[in-house]
Protein backbone atom coordinates (compact mmCIF):
# COMPACT_ATOMS: atom_id res chain seq x y z
CA UNK A 1 0.00 0.00 0.00
CA UNK A 2 1.69 3.81 -0.97
CA UNK A 3 2.73 5.81 1.83
CA UNK A 4 0.58 8.16 0.59
CA UNK A 5 -2.86 6.30 1.15
CA UNK A 6 -1.38 4.98 4.57
CA UNK A 7 -0.97 9.26 5.80
CA UNK A 8 -4.20 9.96 3.97
CA UNK A 9 -6.17 7.07 6.26
CA UNK A 10 -4.43 8.06 9.47
CA UNK A 11 -3.69 11.82 9.36
CA UNK A 12 -7.41 12.60 10.32
CA UNK A 13 -6.47 11.38 13.67
CA UNK A 14 -3.71 14.00 14.30
CA UNK A 15 -5.57 17.13 12.71
CA UNK A 16 -6.83 18.30 15.79
CA UNK A 17 -3.22 18.43 17.69
CA UNK A 18 -2.26 20.69 14.43
CA UNK A 19 -1.24 23.62 16.84
CA UNK A 20 1.19 21.07 18.79
CA UNK A 21 2.25 20.12 15.42
CA UNK A 22 3.50 23.70 14.36
CA UNK A 23 5.07 24.14 17.75
CA UNK A 24 6.99 21.22 17.37
CA UNK A 25 8.29 21.84 13.88
CA UNK A 26 9.30 25.36 15.16
CA UNK A 27 11.19 23.30 18.12
CA UNK A 28 12.94 20.72 15.39
CA UNK A 29 14.22 23.52 13.27
CA UNK A 30 15.58 25.67 15.81
CA UNK A 31 17.17 22.43 17.28
CA UNK A 32 19.75 21.88 14.02
CA UNK A 33 20.29 25.50 13.97
CA UNK A 34 21.44 26.04 17.69
CA UNK A 35 23.86 22.75 16.78
CA UNK A 36 25.36 24.52 13.59
CA UNK A 37 25.88 27.71 15.01
CA UNK A 38 27.75 25.46 18.25
CA UNK A 39 29.78 23.67 15.43
CA UNK A 40 30.70 27.04 14.04
CA UNK A 41 31.94 28.02 16.95
CA UNK A 42 34.65 25.42 17.14
CA UNK A 43 36.44 27.21 13.94
CA UNK A 44 36.94 30.25 16.00
CA UNK A 45 38.34 28.41 18.87
CA UNK A 46 40.85 26.93 16.41
CA UNK A 47 41.57 30.00 13.81
CA UNK A 48 41.29 32.32 16.93
CA UNK A 49 42.65 30.77 19.99
CA UNK A 50 44.52 27.63 19.41
CA UNK A 51 46.28 28.75 16.15
CA UNK A 52 47.21 32.38 17.33
CA UNK A 53 47.75 31.28 21.16
CA UNK A 54 45.51 34.00 20.95
CA UNK A 55 43.42 33.60 24.63
CA UNK A 56 41.21 36.99 24.48
CA UNK A 57 39.13 35.97 22.62
CA UNK A 58 38.18 32.63 24.44
CA UNK A 59 36.19 34.26 27.03
CA UNK A 60 33.33 34.81 25.01
CA UNK A 61 33.23 32.64 22.96
CA UNK A 62 33.32 29.71 26.02
CA UNK A 63 30.13 31.86 27.09
CA UNK A 64 28.37 31.76 24.08
CA UNK A 65 29.32 27.96 23.70
CA UNK A 66 28.07 27.66 26.78
CA UNK A 67 24.55 29.69 26.31
CA UNK A 68 24.29 27.54 22.96
CA UNK A 69 24.64 24.80 25.11
CA UNK A 70 21.85 25.69 27.52
CA UNK A 71 19.70 26.52 24.93
CA UNK A 72 20.18 23.11 23.08
CA UNK A 73 19.07 21.25 26.43
CA UNK A 74 16.11 23.35 26.90
CA UNK A 75 14.83 22.89 23.00
CA UNK A 76 15.74 19.55 23.29
CA UNK A 77 13.47 18.51 26.59
CA UNK A 78 10.74 20.88 24.72
CA UNK A 79 10.98 18.98 21.53
CA UNK A 80 11.12 15.53 22.80
CA UNK A 81 7.59 16.25 25.58
CA UNK A 82 5.93 17.93 22.75
CA UNK A 83 6.71 15.38 20.27
CA UNK A 84 5.89 13.27 22.71
CA UNK A 85 2.29 14.00 23.88
CA UNK A 86 1.31 14.93 20.31
CA UNK A 87 2.24 11.12 19.34
CA UNK A 88 0.36 9.09 22.67
CA UNK A 89 -2.62 11.65 22.30
CA UNK A 90 -2.48 10.08 18.69
CA UNK A 91 -2.21 6.66 19.67
CA UNK A 92 -4.74 7.20 22.33
CA UNK A 93 -7.54 8.47 19.78
CA UNK A 94 -6.63 6.06 16.97
CA UNK A 95 -6.58 2.76 19.36
CA UNK A 96 -9.90 4.08 21.00
CA UNK A 97 -10.98 4.61 16.82
CA UNK A 98 -10.39 1.26 16.56
CA UNK A 99 -11.73 -0.48 19.47
CA UNK A 100 -15.23 1.76 19.22
CA UNK A 101 -14.89 0.17 15.40
CA UNK A 102 -14.68 -3.19 16.36
CA UNK A 103 -17.63 -2.92 19.07
CA UNK A 104 -19.39 -2.35 15.88
CA UNK A 105 -18.72 -5.09 13.94
CA UNK A 106 -21.48 -8.25 13.28
CA UNK A 107 -20.79 -10.99 15.79
CA UNK A 108 -19.27 -13.45 12.34
CA UNK A 109 -16.38 -11.45 12.69
CA UNK A 110 -15.51 -12.22 15.62
CA UNK A 111 -16.83 -15.89 15.18
CA UNK A 112 -14.31 -16.07 12.02
CA UNK A 113 -11.22 -14.37 13.72
CA UNK A 114 -9.03 -14.91 16.11
CA UNK A 115 -9.05 -12.92 18.75
CA UNK A 116 -5.17 -12.99 19.74
CA UNK A 117 -4.75 -11.66 16.18
CA UNK A 118 -7.29 -8.86 16.50
CA UNK A 119 -5.36 -7.98 19.96
CA UNK A 120 -1.92 -8.19 18.59
CA UNK A 121 -3.45 -5.70 16.27
CA UNK A 122 -5.08 -3.27 18.43
CA UNK A 123 -2.11 -3.08 20.75
CA UNK A 124 1.07 -3.32 18.38
CA UNK A 125 0.10 -2.53 15.12
CA UNK A 126 -1.41 0.75 16.26
CA UNK A 127 1.75 1.72 17.74
CA UNK A 128 3.78 1.45 13.94
CA UNK A 129 1.20 4.26 12.07
CA UNK A 130 2.38 6.87 14.50
CA UNK A 131 5.97 6.56 12.86
CA UNK A 132 4.11 7.29 9.30
CA UNK A 133 1.78 10.35 10.52
CA UNK A 134 3.80 11.96 13.55
CA UNK A 135 7.26 10.55 14.58
CA UNK A 136 8.71 9.48 10.78
CA UNK A 137 7.17 12.98 9.03
CA UNK A 138 9.09 15.07 12.19
CA UNK A 139 12.01 13.12 11.94
CA UNK A 140 12.08 13.76 8.31
CA UNK A 141 12.07 17.31 8.64
CA UNK A 142 14.64 17.61 11.42
CA UNK A 143 17.02 15.26 8.95
CA UNK A 144 16.13 17.76 6.40
CA UNK A 145 17.22 21.12 8.10
CA UNK A 146 20.42 19.08 9.37
CA UNK A 147 21.18 17.94 5.78
CA UNK A 148 20.31 22.20 4.46
CA UNK A 149 21.77 23.71 7.63
CA UNK A 150 24.95 21.54 7.20
CA UNK A 151 25.49 21.96 3.67
CA UNK A 152 24.80 25.29 3.46
CA UNK A 153 27.68 25.56 5.86
CA UNK A 154 29.53 23.11 3.76
CA UNK A 155 29.74 25.38 0.91
CA UNK A 156 29.94 28.40 2.60
CA UNK A 157 33.50 27.22 3.82
CA UNK A 158 34.63 25.54 0.17
CA UNK A 159 32.25 24.91 -2.19
CA UNK A 160 34.63 22.53 -4.09
CA UNK A 161 35.53 20.55 -1.13
CA UNK A 162 31.32 20.10 -0.50
CA UNK A 163 30.58 19.16 -4.15
CA UNK A 164 33.21 16.40 -3.13
CA UNK A 165 31.21 15.39 0.03
CA UNK A 166 28.05 15.06 -1.10
CA UNK A 167 28.97 12.01 -3.79
CA UNK A 168 27.80 9.38 -1.63
CA UNK A 169 24.03 11.32 -1.26
CA UNK A 170 22.94 8.67 -4.17
CA UNK A 171 24.65 5.78 -2.45
CA UNK A 172 22.72 6.37 0.30
CA UNK A 173 19.36 6.54 -1.25
CA UNK A 174 20.42 3.58 -3.66
CA UNK A 175 21.04 1.25 -0.31
CA UNK A 176 18.09 2.78 1.27
CA UNK A 177 15.11 1.51 -1.47
CA UNK A 178 16.99 -1.53 -2.24
CA UNK A 179 17.00 -2.75 1.22
CA UNK A 180 13.68 -1.16 1.98
CA UNK A 181 11.74 -3.81 0.41
CA UNK A 182 13.11 -6.41 1.74
CA UNK A 183 12.53 -4.82 4.98
CA UNK A 184 8.91 -4.25 4.34
CA UNK A 185 8.37 -7.92 3.48
CA UNK A 186 10.51 -9.04 6.55
CA UNK A 187 8.36 -7.05 9.05
CA UNK A 188 5.05 -7.96 7.29
CA UNK A 189 5.78 -11.92 7.77
CA UNK A 190 7.13 -10.34 11.57
CA UNK A 191 3.61 -8.97 12.33
CA UNK A 192 1.72 -11.52 11.12
CA UNK A 193 3.58 -14.46 13.13
CA UNK A 194 3.27 -11.52 15.77
CA UNK A 195 -0.78 -11.64 15.65
CA UNK A 196 -0.23 -15.61 15.65
CA UNK A 197 1.77 -16.13 18.85
CA UNK A 198 -1.20 -13.42 20.73
CA UNK A 199 -3.94 -16.01 19.43
CA UNK A 200 -2.31 -18.94 20.23
CA UNK A 201 -1.58 -18.11 23.71
CA UNK A 202 -5.14 -16.21 24.42
CA UNK A 203 -6.69 -19.31 22.94
CA UNK A 204 -4.53 -22.20 25.02
CA UNK A 205 -4.54 -19.88 28.49
CA UNK A 206 -7.85 -19.22 28.05
CA UNK A 207 -9.02 -22.67 27.85
CA UNK A 208 -6.60 -23.91 30.45
CA UNK A 209 -8.44 -26.27 32.62
CA UNK A 210 -9.30 -27.95 29.32
CA UNK A 211 -6.08 -28.04 28.19
CA UNK A 212 -4.87 -29.53 31.94
CA UNK A 213 -7.96 -32.07 32.53
CA UNK A 214 -6.46 -33.71 28.78
CA UNK A 215 -3.36 -33.70 29.77
CA UNK A 216 -2.31 -31.45 26.26
CA UNK A 217 -0.06 -29.01 27.93
CA UNK A 218 2.90 -30.31 25.89
CA UNK A 219 1.04 -29.89 22.39
CA UNK A 220 0.01 -26.43 23.12
CA UNK A 221 3.49 -25.47 24.12
CA UNK A 222 4.72 -27.01 21.02
CA UNK A 223 1.97 -25.46 18.88
CA UNK A 224 3.22 -22.08 20.66
CA UNK A 225 6.69 -23.29 19.82
CA UNK A 226 5.92 -23.12 16.52
CA UNK A 227 4.72 -19.90 15.63
CA UNK A 228 7.20 -18.37 17.86
CA UNK A 229 9.92 -20.16 15.87
CA UNK A 230 8.52 -18.36 12.64
CA UNK A 231 8.31 -15.02 14.44
CA UNK A 232 11.90 -16.03 15.34
CA UNK A 233 13.00 -16.91 11.43
CA UNK A 234 11.13 -13.42 10.15
CA UNK A 235 13.26 -11.77 12.87
CA UNK A 236 16.50 -13.17 11.99
CA UNK A 237 15.36 -12.00 8.28
CA UNK A 238 14.86 -8.87 9.42
CA UNK A 239 18.28 -8.71 11.28
CA UNK A 240 20.16 -9.56 8.64
CA UNK A 241 18.67 -6.99 6.18
CA UNK A 242 19.44 -4.65 8.62
CA UNK A 243 23.19 -5.87 9.52
CA UNK A 244 23.73 -5.61 5.77
CA UNK A 245 22.20 -2.32 5.24
CA UNK A 246 23.59 -0.58 7.95
CA UNK A 247 27.64 -2.12 6.80
CA UNK A 248 26.60 -0.68 3.25
CA UNK A 249 26.30 2.66 5.02
CA UNK A 250 29.16 2.16 6.98
CA UNK A 251 31.49 2.02 4.18
CA UNK A 252 29.81 4.77 2.52
CA UNK A 253 30.61 7.47 4.57
CA UNK A 254 34.02 5.94 5.50
CA UNK A 255 34.70 6.44 1.92
CA UNK A 256 33.14 10.28 1.82
CA UNK A 257 35.05 10.92 4.75
CA UNK A 258 38.19 9.59 3.14
CA UNK A 259 37.87 11.23 0.31
CA UNK A 260 37.03 14.96 2.08
CA UNK A 261 40.42 14.75 4.25
CA UNK A 262 42.13 13.59 1.35
CA UNK A 263 41.12 16.75 -0.31
CA UNK A 264 41.22 18.89 2.85
CA UNK A 265 44.51 18.22 3.26
CA UNK A 266 45.77 19.09 0.09
CA UNK A 267 43.62 22.23 0.05
CA UNK A 268 44.90 23.37 4.04
CA UNK A 269 48.65 22.43 2.53
CA UNK A 270 48.19 24.58 -0.35
CA UNK A 271 46.83 27.75 1.98
CA UNK A 272 43.56 27.78 0.54
CA UNK A 273 41.39 25.93 4.02
CA UNK A 274 43.12 27.22 7.17
CA UNK A 275 43.17 24.20 9.80
CA UNK A 276 40.07 25.68 11.77
CA UNK A 277 38.36 25.61 8.51
CA UNK A 278 38.87 21.95 7.77
CA UNK A 279 38.73 20.90 11.28
CA UNK A 280 34.72 22.47 10.98
CA UNK A 281 34.30 21.07 7.81
CA UNK A 282 34.85 17.81 8.79
CA UNK A 283 32.47 18.00 11.97
CA UNK A 284 29.69 19.64 9.62
CA UNK A 285 30.32 16.62 7.18
CA UNK A 286 29.55 14.19 10.01
CA UNK A 287 26.72 15.81 11.33
CA UNK A 288 25.66 15.66 7.52
CA UNK A 289 26.36 12.04 7.17
CA UNK A 290 24.58 11.37 10.32
CA UNK A 291 20.91 12.99 8.83
CA UNK A 292 21.69 11.36 5.18
CA UNK A 293 21.95 8.11 7.07
CA UNK A 294 18.98 9.17 9.31
CA UNK A 295 16.86 9.52 6.46
CA UNK A 296 17.68 6.33 4.61
CA UNK A 297 17.09 4.62 7.66
CA UNK A 298 13.88 6.09 7.95
CA UNK A 299 12.74 4.67 5.02
CA UNK A 300 13.51 1.36 5.75
CA UNK A 301 11.18 2.34 9.04
CA UNK A 302 8.45 3.36 6.98
CA UNK A 303 8.79 0.29 4.97
CA UNK A 304 8.70 -1.54 8.41
CA UNK A 305 5.95 0.11 10.08
CA UNK A 306 3.53 -0.50 6.96
CA UNK A 307 2.83 -3.75 7.39
CA UNK A 308 1.43 -3.24 10.46
CA UNK A 309 -0.24 -0.02 8.85
CA UNK A 310 -1.97 -2.15 6.10
CA UNK A 311 -3.37 -4.83 9.20
CA UNK A 312 -5.08 -2.03 10.80
CA UNK A 313 -6.69 -0.38 7.52
CA UNK A 314 -7.16 -3.87 6.77
CA UNK A 315 -9.86 -4.32 10.38
CA UNK A 316 -10.84 -0.68 9.67
CA UNK A 317 -12.33 -1.86 6.04
CA UNK A 318 -14.17 -4.26 7.83
CA UNK A 319 -17.91 -3.36 7.47
CA UNK A 320 -20.96 -4.45 9.75
CA UNK A 321 -22.64 -7.32 8.03
CA UNK A 322 -25.87 -5.78 10.05
CA UNK A 323 -26.75 -1.71 9.85
CA UNK A 324 -29.54 0.39 10.15
CA UNK A 325 -30.95 1.30 7.03
CA UNK A 326 -31.17 4.63 5.54
CA UNK A 327 -35.19 4.85 6.83
CA UNK A 328 -35.25 3.06 9.41
CA UNK A 329 -37.25 4.02 12.65
CA UNK A 330 -37.06 5.19 15.92
CA UNK A 331 -38.89 2.15 18.36
CA UNK A 332 -39.18 3.40 22.22
CA UNK A 333 -40.25 0.39 24.28
CA UNK A 334 -42.00 -2.17 22.20
CA UNK A 335 -45.03 -4.31 23.66
CA UNK A 336 -43.48 -7.45 22.57
CA UNK A 337 -44.93 -9.46 19.68
CA UNK A 338 -42.15 -11.31 18.38
CA UNK A 339 -42.85 -13.48 15.49
CA UNK A 340 -40.37 -15.43 13.10
CA UNK A 341 -42.30 -15.84 9.46
CA UNK A 342 -40.89 -18.35 7.19
CA UNK A 343 -37.61 -17.58 8.31
CA UNK A 344 -34.58 -19.57 6.56
CA UNK A 345 -30.86 -18.16 7.43
CA UNK A 346 -27.19 -19.81 7.21
CA UNK A 347 -24.36 -18.64 8.73
CA UNK A 348 -21.48 -17.19 6.61
CA UNK A 349 -19.01 -19.81 5.02
CA UNK A 350 -21.79 -22.59 5.90
CA UNK A 351 -23.08 -25.53 3.69
CA UNK A 352 -26.12 -26.05 5.17
CA UNK A 353 -28.98 -23.94 6.40
CA UNK A 354 -28.89 -23.70 10.70
CA UNK A 355 -32.98 -22.64 9.96
CA UNK A 356 -34.79 -23.73 7.40
CA UNK A 357 -38.80 -21.98 6.87
CA UNK A 358 -39.25 -21.40 10.69
CA UNK A 359 -42.42 -19.56 11.87
CA UNK A 360 -43.26 -19.03 15.13
CA UNK A 361 -44.57 -16.25 17.63
CA UNK A 362 -44.43 -14.94 20.75
CA UNK A 363 -46.44 -12.63 22.54
CA UNK A 364 -46.64 -10.35 25.43
CA UNK A 365 -46.72 -12.21 28.59
CA UNK A 366 -46.22 -15.40 26.48
CA UNK A 367 -43.64 -17.93 27.25
CA UNK A 368 -42.46 -20.11 24.41
CA UNK A 369 -39.78 -22.62 25.06
CA UNK A 370 -37.48 -23.66 22.24
CA UNK A 371 -36.35 -27.49 22.84
CA UNK A 372 -34.03 -29.80 20.62
CA UNK A 373 -30.78 -31.10 20.21
CA UNK A 374 -27.61 -29.58 19.55
CA UNK A 375 -27.51 -27.82 16.62
CA UNK A 376 -31.34 -27.69 15.99
CA UNK A 377 -31.41 -23.92 15.69
CA UNK A 378 -32.20 -22.88 18.74
CA UNK A 379 -29.76 -20.26 19.69
CA UNK A 380 -29.84 -19.30 16.35
CA UNK A 381 -33.43 -17.82 16.86
CA UNK A 382 -31.97 -16.02 19.76
CA UNK A 383 -29.27 -14.11 17.59
CA UNK A 384 -31.68 -13.25 14.66
CA UNK A 385 -34.00 -11.92 17.39
CA UNK A 386 -31.09 -9.89 18.48
CA UNK A 387 -29.91 -9.12 14.89
CA UNK A 388 -26.95 -10.85 15.13
CA UNK A 389 -27.79 -11.85 11.72
CA UNK A 390 -30.12 -10.85 9.49
CA UNK A 391 -32.34 -13.89 7.85
CA UNK A 392 -31.54 -15.01 4.39
CA UNK A 393 -35.56 -15.43 3.29
CA UNK A 394 -38.17 -14.10 5.65
CA UNK A 395 -38.28 -12.02 8.15
CA UNK A 396 -38.21 -11.61 12.05
CA UNK A 397 -41.10 -8.87 13.37
CA UNK A 398 -40.68 -7.18 16.25
CA UNK A 399 -44.47 -5.52 17.17
CA UNK A 400 -44.93 -6.88 14.03
CA UNK A 401 -42.51 -4.09 12.07
CA UNK A 402 -39.54 -5.81 10.42
CA UNK A 403 -36.52 -5.42 12.95
CA UNK A 404 -34.55 -4.38 10.17
CA UNK A 405 -37.04 -1.25 9.55
CA UNK A 406 -35.84 -0.50 13.64
CA UNK A 407 -33.28 0.74 14.24
CA UNK A 408 -30.43 -1.78 15.74
CA UNK A 409 -29.90 0.16 19.01
CA UNK A 410 -33.93 0.22 19.72
CA UNK A 411 -34.11 -3.22 18.97
CA UNK A 412 -31.16 -4.39 21.54
CA UNK A 413 -32.74 -1.87 23.85
CA UNK A 414 -36.07 -3.86 24.07
CA UNK A 415 -34.32 -7.45 24.98
CA UNK A 416 -32.80 -8.78 27.76
CA UNK A 417 -30.74 -11.76 27.67
CA UNK A 418 -28.99 -14.51 29.25
CA UNK A 419 -26.67 -16.28 26.95
CA UNK A 420 -25.66 -20.03 26.75
CA UNK A 421 -22.07 -19.27 28.06
CA UNK A 422 -21.80 -17.19 30.56
CA UNK A 423 -20.50 -13.85 30.42
CA UNK A 424 -19.19 -11.86 33.49
CA UNK A 425 -17.16 -8.88 33.43
CA UNK A 426 -13.55 -8.62 35.58
CA UNK A 427 -15.55 -6.01 37.95
CA UNK A 428 -17.33 -5.83 41.02
CA UNK A 429 -20.52 -8.24 41.62
CA UNK A 430 -22.35 -4.64 41.35
CA UNK A 431 -20.97 -3.82 38.00
CA UNK A 432 -21.75 -6.81 36.28
CA UNK A 433 -25.70 -6.53 37.73
CA UNK A 434 -25.66 -2.56 36.73
CA UNK A 435 -24.19 -3.52 32.83
CA UNK A 436 -27.91 -4.65 31.87
CA UNK A 437 -29.35 -0.97 32.85
CA UNK A 438 -26.86 1.41 33.82
CA UNK A 439 -29.44 3.79 35.35
CA UNK A 440 -30.49 1.53 37.53
CA UNK A 441 -30.90 2.52 41.10
CA UNK A 442 -28.62 0.14 44.11
CA UNK A 443 -32.18 -0.83 45.26
CA UNK A 444 -33.29 -2.10 41.97
CA UNK A 445 -29.57 -4.17 41.77
CA UNK A 446 -30.38 -5.90 44.90
CA UNK A 447 -34.08 -6.76 44.28
CA UNK A 448 -32.86 -8.38 40.50
CA UNK A 449 -30.41 -10.08 43.00
CA UNK A 450 -33.07 -11.13 45.46
CA UNK A 451 -35.30 -12.21 42.07
CA UNK A 452 -32.43 -14.26 40.63
CA UNK A 453 -32.11 -16.09 43.99
CA UNK A 454 -28.22 -14.54 44.57
CA UNK A 455 -28.67 -11.91 47.25
CA UNK A 456 -28.05 -14.72 50.23
CA UNK A 457 -24.55 -15.83 48.22
CA UNK A 458 -23.24 -12.37 47.53
CA UNK A 459 -24.45 -10.84 51.44
CA UNK A 460 -21.72 -14.23 52.25
CA UNK A 461 -19.02 -12.10 50.89
CA UNK A 462 -16.55 -10.04 52.89
CA UNK A 463 -17.09 -7.08 50.63
CA UNK A 464 -20.72 -8.23 49.52
CA UNK A 465 -21.76 -6.38 45.89
CA UNK A 466 -18.51 -4.84 46.12
CA UNK A 467 -16.47 -8.57 45.42
CA UNK A 468 -14.53 -8.38 43.04
CA UNK A 469 -15.17 -11.85 40.53
CA UNK A 470 -12.08 -12.22 38.75
CA UNK A 471 -11.75 -12.07 34.74
CA UNK A 472 -14.22 -14.06 33.48
CA UNK A 473 -16.02 -14.47 36.88
CA UNK A 474 -13.21 -17.22 37.84
CA UNK A 475 -13.61 -16.16 41.83
CA UNK A 476 -17.48 -17.37 41.46
CA UNK A 477 -18.70 -20.74 40.98
CA UNK A 478 -20.67 -21.67 38.06
CA UNK A 479 -24.14 -21.09 39.26
CA UNK A 480 -22.83 -18.08 41.14
CA UNK A 481 -22.13 -16.74 37.60
CA UNK A 482 -25.41 -17.58 36.11
CA UNK A 483 -27.52 -16.27 39.10
CA UNK A 484 -25.50 -12.97 38.57
CA UNK A 485 -26.25 -12.49 34.50
CA UNK A 486 -29.47 -13.48 35.21
CA UNK A 487 -30.03 -10.75 37.66
CA UNK A 488 -28.19 -8.28 34.72
CA UNK A 489 -31.16 -9.90 32.46
CA UNK A 490 -33.93 -9.44 34.59
CA UNK A 491 -32.71 -5.69 36.14
CA UNK A 492 -32.89 -4.65 31.83
CA UNK A 493 -36.45 -4.49 32.44
CA UNK A 494 -37.07 -5.22 29.02
CA UNK A 495 -40.19 -6.30 26.96
CA UNK A 496 -38.85 -9.04 25.79
CA UNK A 497 -36.43 -11.80 27.49
CA UNK A 498 -34.72 -14.42 25.87
CA UNK A 499 -33.30 -16.89 28.51
CA UNK A 500 -30.76 -19.74 26.93
CA UNK A 501 -30.74 -22.08 29.31
CA UNK A 502 -31.34 -20.00 32.59
CA UNK A 503 -31.06 -23.59 34.98
CA UNK A 504 -28.43 -25.00 32.91
CA UNK A 505 -25.28 -24.08 35.85
CA UNK A 506 -28.07 -24.18 38.78
CA UNK A 507 -28.64 -27.46 40.62
CA UNK A 508 -32.15 -29.07 40.88
CA UNK A 509 -32.92 -27.11 44.05
CA UNK A 510 -31.97 -23.44 42.59
CA UNK A 511 -33.14 -24.46 39.47
CA UNK A 512 -36.70 -24.36 41.29
CA UNK A 513 -36.42 -21.20 43.71
CA UNK A 514 -36.11 -19.02 40.57
CA UNK A 515 -38.92 -19.84 38.74
CA UNK A 516 -41.24 -17.82 41.26
CA UNK A 517 -39.63 -14.65 40.96
CA UNK A 518 -38.84 -15.54 36.32
CA UNK A 519 -42.74 -15.74 36.83
CA UNK A 520 -42.87 -12.83 38.32
CA UNK A 521 -40.54 -10.92 36.60
CA UNK A 522 -41.69 -11.63 32.96
CA UNK A 523 -44.86 -11.06 33.60
CA UNK A 524 -46.62 -9.02 31.00
CA UNK A 525 -43.26 -9.83 28.58
CA UNK A 526 -42.92 -11.91 25.54
CA UNK A 527 -40.60 -14.59 26.94
CA UNK A 528 -38.01 -16.85 24.76
CA UNK A 529 -36.77 -19.80 26.70
CA UNK A 530 -34.01 -22.47 25.23
CA UNK A 531 -33.68 -24.54 27.36
CA UNK A 532 -33.00 -29.02 28.15
CA UNK A 533 -34.49 -29.01 31.24
CA UNK A 534 -38.01 -30.12 31.07
CA UNK A 535 -38.55 -28.54 34.33
CA UNK A 536 -38.54 -25.09 32.69
CA UNK A 537 -40.36 -26.09 29.48
CA UNK A 538 -42.93 -27.66 31.52
CA UNK A 539 -43.71 -24.53 32.59
CA UNK A 540 -43.82 -22.57 29.11
CA UNK A 541 -47.24 -21.52 27.85
CA UNK A 542 -46.08 -23.11 24.55
CA UNK A 543 -43.65 -25.16 23.01
CA UNK A 544 -41.55 -25.39 19.42
CA UNK A 545 -39.67 -28.72 18.72
CA UNK A 546 -36.77 -28.35 16.40
CA UNK A 547 -34.82 -30.68 14.36
CA UNK A 548 -32.53 -29.53 11.99
CA UNK A 549 -33.17 -26.04 11.68
CA UNK A 550 -36.64 -27.10 10.89
CA UNK A 551 -39.84 -27.04 13.62
CA UNK A 552 -40.25 -30.41 13.95
CA UNK A 553 -43.72 -29.98 16.19
CA UNK A 554 -45.34 -27.40 18.81
CA UNK A 555 -48.26 -27.64 21.27
CA UNK A 556 -48.04 -26.95 25.40
CA UNK A 557 -46.20 -29.60 27.53
CA UNK A 558 -49.14 -32.04 28.51
CA UNK A 559 -49.89 -32.57 24.76
CA UNK A 560 -46.37 -33.05 23.33
CA UNK A 561 -46.03 -35.72 25.88
CA UNK A 562 -48.79 -37.85 24.26
CA UNK A 563 -47.33 -37.89 21.15
CA UNK A 564 -45.15 -40.21 19.67
CA UNK A 565 -42.63 -37.08 18.38
CA UNK A 566 -38.82 -35.88 19.08
CA UNK A 567 -40.44 -34.23 22.21
CA UNK A 568 -41.96 -37.38 23.95
CA UNK A 569 -38.67 -39.06 22.83
CA UNK A 570 -36.33 -36.58 24.54
CA UNK A 571 -38.40 -36.02 27.79
CA UNK A 572 -38.69 -39.83 28.28
CA UNK A 573 -34.63 -40.08 27.94
CA UNK A 574 -33.86 -37.34 30.01
CA UNK A 575 -36.05 -38.65 32.92
CA UNK A 576 -35.36 -42.16 32.26
CA UNK A 577 -31.80 -41.13 32.44
CA UNK A 578 -30.64 -43.19 29.30
CA UNK A 579 -28.67 -40.02 27.76
CA UNK A 580 -28.36 -36.92 28.64
CA UNK A 581 -29.15 -33.94 26.31
CA UNK A 582 -26.93 -31.46 25.64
Amino acid sequence: MPVREIVRRFWPFARPYRRYLVVGVVLVALVPLVETLQIWLFKLVVDDVLVPKDFASFGWIAGAYLGLALLAAVLAFADDFVSTWVGERFLLELRTSLFRHLQTLSLGFFERRRLGDVLARLIGDVSSIENFVLSGVADAISHSLRIVLFAGALFYLDWRLALVSLFVVPLFWFAATRFGRLAKLASREKRRRSGAIGAVAEESLSNAPLVQAYGREEYEADRFHHENLGSFRAQMTATRVKGVFSSAVDVIEVTGGLVVIGLGTWELARGRLSLGALLVFLAYLSQLYSPIRGLSRLANTIYSASAGAERIIELLDQQPAVTDRADARRLRRAEGFVEFDDVTFAYPGSVGNALAGVTLSVEPGQVVALVGESGAGKSTIAKLALRFYDPRRGSVRLDRRDVRDIRLADVRSNIALVLQETLVFDGTVRDNIHYGRPDASDDQVVAAARAADAHDFISGFDEGYETLVGQKGRRLSGGQRQRIAIARALLRDAPLLILDEPTAALDAGSSRRILDPLHRLMSGRATLVISHSFLVTAEADWIVVLDRGCVAEEGTHADLLTGAGLYARLHRLQHGQAAVVT
